[in-house]
């Protein structure tokens, strides 16, 4: 069964008549799922009434009962590479990406587009290549690089929600990576502002000194990203964060060995986000085929048994929330020619996967969809405080995905939004299919494009 809309535009009461009214008999909430109504005037939710409560709208959805109503997901990682790699991705695709996988809001990296988004003026750029192009809401990232310094209070006064760094090479020479006391300098600006630093954390030494004889062989690319260099790197995070008592988030944890570093640093009270992406919950290393350079990003997918240390970080509240890390590269860039994993793109092209990636893998931890709820859409706004987003609330936008969890699909690159056709989801079965995704109250599809930039308040 669909959802069905009924339009009803004229009155039986002196009620008065509302934008939307959606009927859901499971509405899914961060502290849990029940039967909701949930009124929407001026794009925004006006009212959640109890249910078959009478009430009358222009329009109507009825969620069929096999169906359940969930926020519209925000997906804080994804790497949209617009101006300058639009063979890579691009806002139309990306964002037709991110709706048809029920988002309605995603946050766009300072990388790999071209230029970097490090000055005011190249987020003035971003700005005016996404016009026209949204399907999605879409944010932005400031980027935190070698003598910009003086340019994040002005990307924070244009409303970016805070600044990536990283603390080894990017993988792209335009965007420089900082030291330990480059990272201590930073936060103690960005204390000043209350600003979140962002951190892809590696440490560059330990990089460094890692065999580097790598071959088609997933194994000998793992060697070369230790765990080590991410524990390491995470450490010094954390010790620049409880020295200056900036806010700082962990981005894409691999390791699974650095949890106890975090879980004893947020005990403390240093102000310390995490998150991980779906395709570290859902592959294992010691299952990657020879030369299937589709699963390469950087840090890499590890073991069996880290991956299930991970969703144990992500039940127990040390991981906050989960974001794709959607980093797209052109076909030819993953080398499959060859399967060189050292010459290989790193990234894992899946903003559209996240949803149905994430509940399937959870299948086996007992997640609940009140838990898809929380890491997918609240957590992500609370942590970089993207207004009025994240859960059927109050005041919120009516943004909203309608979702069928029982019903399975076999991921076929070619049904994929995103530019590039690869993807190590492909032929995998995956549960939790979207059926509807609902931006400010209104029902949007591939064509629409009623996306609207969004900036911190």
């Amino acid at each position: 069964m669909t959802a069905t809309t009924r339009n009803t535009s004229t009155s039986r009461t002196d009620q008065p008549i509302h934008q939307l009214v959606i009927r859901a008999k499971r509405a899914v909430f961060p502290d849990g799922i029940r039967p909701a109504v949930v009124v929407v005037d001026d794009e925004r939710i006006t009212a959640l009434l109890e249910d078959g409560a009478a009430v009358e709208a222009r329009e109507e959805i009825v969620v069929p009962d096999d169906q359940v109503l969930m926020p519209g997901l925000v997906d804080s990682h994804v790497h949209v590479n617009e101006p300058g790699r639009t063979p890579w991705e691009g806002y139309e695709s990306a964002t037709r990406a991110g709706l048809a996988g029920g988002i309605t809001t995603i946050l766009d990296m300072p990388l790999n587009s071209s230029p970097p988004t490090t000055t005011v003026d190249n987020l003035d750029a971003k700005e005016e290549a996404a016009q026209g192009k949204l399907s999605v809401d879409v944010g932005f990232w400031g980027g935190a690089v070698p003598g910009n310094i003086d340019q994040m209070a002005p990307l924070w006064d244009k409303g970016v929600f805070g600044f990536k760094c990283f603390t080894a090479h990017s993988g792209i020479d335009e965007y420089g990576y900082l030291g330990y006391e480059g990272v201590k300098e930073v936060l103690a600006e960005l204390a000043e502002l209350d600003a979140v630093l962002i951190v892809h954390a590696e440490d560059s030494r330990i990089l460094a000194e890692a065999p580097q004889d790598i071959t088609d062989q997933y194994a000998t690319f793992l060697a070369s990203r230790p765990r080590a260099a991410e524990n390491t790197a995470i450490e010094q995070v954390l010790a620049a964060a409880r020295e200056t008592g900036a806010r700082v988030h962990i981005l894409h944890l691999s390791s699974a060995e650095a949890l106890p570093a975090i879980r004893a640093a947020k005990q403390e009270g240093v102000k310390v986000t995490v998150e991980t992406c779906p395709h570290y919950l859902t592959f294992a290393s010691e299952l990657i085929p020879d030369g299937a350079t589709e699963y390469k990003c950087c840090p890499p997918l590890r073991e069996n048994d880290n991956r299930k240390a991970l969703w144990e970080g992500l039940k127990d509240g040390t991981i906050d929330h989960i974001a794709s890390d959607h980093s797209p590269c052109t076909v030819d860039l993953k080398v499959k020619d060859t399967g060189d994993f050292g010459k290989a793109w790193g990234g894992v092209a899946s903003v559209q996967l996240g949803l149905p990636a994430v509940w399937t893998a959870g299948e086996e931890f007992g997640i609940e969809l009140s838990d898809i709820a929380r890491w997918l859409a609240a957590n992500p706004c609370a942590s970089f405080r993207v207004p009025g987003k994240g859960s059927i609330a109050v005041g919120n936008a009516a943004d909203f995905a309608v979702v069928a969890p029982e019903e399975t699909f076999v991921v076929d690159v070619e049904d994929l939004e995103h530019k590039n056709k690869i993807s190590p989801y492909q032929g995998r079965t995956l549960r939790g299919v979207v059926k509807r995704t609902v931006l400010r109250g209104r029902t949007v599809d591939r064509d629409s494009k009623a996306g609207r930039i969004v900036r911190r308040p």
